[in-house]
């Protein structure tokens, strides 16, 4: 299969919450668990139906217990039994908030060697 990340992925252990931007409705959040994150997206599974195509607000709390305020437009749906996986990109993230997922990666990368 050919790669098509545009960024290098890490594994994260957080919680996400989401809430879909276009729709009058309150939003129901939605916990779930991050497979991967990178400057340039969140992989991510949960029991919950999303639509490709979406933009859903989310909190993403980073490795610091620090939380980013981010936008996921969701680009790739899989299905495997009662659970989704998802791929997403995120949405007008700021300089600074990528630059934190790539120290993050340094950090890991570093640890691991």
């Amino acid at each position: 299969m050919e790669e098509k990340r545009h960024s290098q992925r890490s594994e994260m252990t957080s919680k996400l919450m989401i809430k879909r931007l276009d729709s009058d409705e309150a939003g129901e959040e939605v916990s779930i668990d991050i497979t991967d994150v990178s400057k340039g997206g969140v992989g991510f599974t949960c029991n919950k139906a999303l639509e490709i195509g979406a933009v859903y607000e989310s909190f993403l709390e980073i490795w610091t217990k620090e939380v980013l305020h981010t936008f996921l437009e969701i680009v790739r749906i899989e299905k495997n039994g009662d659970e989704y996986t998802y791929g997403s990109s995120f949405v007008g993230l700021p300089e600074m908030e990528a630059q934190r997922i790539a120290t993050y990666q340094t950090v890991t990368n570093m640890n691991q060697q």
